[in-house]
C-alpha cells in the first residue's frame, strides 16, 4: 500500500446520523465513502477498492450479513467490521460466520473504532 495515499474506508450505513458521526470520528485520518445499503456496498467496493469496510447489519435492499457473504464469495479479503446495534453474543457469532473480521456494537467510542481499524490494517 502506498503510504502517501490515505486509507480508504467504505461504510455501508443507511442512517445519516450514524454515518456523519463515524465520518467525524475518522476525519483527517481516512478517506470515507458511503453506501446506503448492501447492494450499493457491493458496487462501490468494485469502484473504490477500499482498505477496510464498515458494515451496518440492518439496512434496506440488502442487509449487511448478505453483503458480507457476497463480498467474501467474490474473493474480497479486506477487513470487514460489523457496526451494529445488535449486541447479543449470537448476533456477533452470526456476523463473524458471515465473514466479518470484527464486530463493534453501537454506540461506540471513537477510540475503539480507530484502534480496531488500525489493528486490523497492521495485521494484514
Amino acid at each position: 500500500m502506498d503510504t502517501e495515499q490515505k486509507i480508504k474506508i467504505l461504510y455501508a450505513e443507511d442512517n445519516d446520523s450514524n454515518y456523519i458521526l463515524a465520518k467525524a470520528m475518522l476525519k483527517g485520518v481516512y478517506d470515507m465513502y458511503r453506501a446506503e445499503n448492501g447492494a450499493e456496498a457491493l458496487d462501490l467496493y468494485e469502484e473504490i477498492k477500499p482498505d477496510v469496510i464498515l458494515m451496518d447489519m440492518k439496512m434496506p435492499v440488502m442487509d449487511g450479513l448478505e453483503a458480507t457473504k457476497r463480498l467474501r464469495e467474490n474473493g474480497v479479503t479486506v477487513p470487514i467490521i460489523a457496526l451494529t446495534a445488535f449486541a447479543y453474543d449470537n448476533d456477533r457469532n452470526v456476523a463473524l460466520a458471515a465473514g466479518c473480521t470484527d464486530y463493534i456494537t453501537k454506540p461506540y467510542r471513537a477510540e475503539l473504532l480507530r484502534k480496531t481499524i488500525a489493528t486490523l490494517l497492521n495485521s494484514e
